[in-house]
């Protein structure tokens, strides 16, 4: 699941951190043999093999890892790579929806666990388009508050492309056009802001918010779909409160 989103705070745990840390680690690599195989071996030129490698550095995947998935990935060390970018659509508890992006090198595979995935933990498979046009792909840096205001924030970022700056818990969360994502990294670099994260992102245009009840449902149905080796990343437009969080801890 995507990192900024409203229900990330159930994930801060440390022993699901820990037991979904080799999960995180193959889906980077994943990234980087796509990327790899799209643009060749050379991150110079190579734009989005060099996001890759640097979003898996940061999250601490070995380098020896990180320069055989180039190797794979470029063709170089003669194995094939050949995956295939899908994206499956649900509906979840109380009218919430659901996108789900997966890398695969069997389609069929990838198919069949992501409906028994929904079906099994009380989602339901939406219609091709019926859930993807609440969503608009965009690119998302978190960053820690550090008594930093939304404004200086924005000030920072404006220049460089920023859509929005918008508050998130004790994180801040910069919008922008995909394209425009290093450009707001660079800007926070060269104002000496600390970042969290930095992704290419499905963004809801609208909220639902989901009580105790569907909370659970929800949370439910993306773990099961999150410990798939197919899925790199759950979108939804679900909301859980700061109350409804709080209630849920108390389980």
């Amino acid at each position: 699941m995507s990192g900024h989103s409203k229900w990330a705070t159930t994930k801060h745990k440390k022993a699901i951190l820990d037991s979904r840390r080799a999960k995180s680690f193959a889906k980077l690599i994943k990234n980087i043999e796509v990327a790899a195989r799209a643009g060749g071996a050379d991150l110079a030129g190579n734009p989005g093999l060099e996001l890759a490698v640097a979003k898996a550095k940061k999250t601490s995947v070995p380098s020896d890892n990180i320069d055989r998935a180039v190797k794979r990935g470029a063709g170089l060390t003669g194995e094939v790579i050949d995956y295939s970018e899908i994206i499956y659509e649900a509906r979840g508890p109380q009218g919430s929806a659901v996108l789900i992006e997966c890398l695969t090198d069997n389609k069929n595979r990838a198919a069949s666990e992501v409906r028994i995935g929904i079906t099994r933990n009380g989602g339901s498979i939406a219609d091709p388009g019926s859930v993807a046009y609440m969503f608009a792909r965009k690119g998302v840096v978190g960053l820690p508050k550090n008594g930093l205001t939304e404004d200086d924030v924005l000030m920072a970022v404006l220049d460089a492309g920023a859509d929005e700056v918008k508050e998130a818990g004790e994180s801040f969360e910069i919008h922008s056009e995909p394209t425009d994502l290093r450009a707001i990294v660079a800007a926070l670099e060269e104002a000496d802001i600390a970042y969290e994260s930095d992704e290419i992102e499905f963004v809801p245009s609208m909220q639902v918010e989901l009580d105790a009840e569907g909370a659970r449902k929800f949370l439910k149905l993306v773990d099961a779909l999150e410990e798939l080796d197919d899925v790199q990343n759950v979108y939804s437009n679900a909301n859980i409160s700061a109350e409804v969080m709080a209630e849920l801890e108390e389980d």
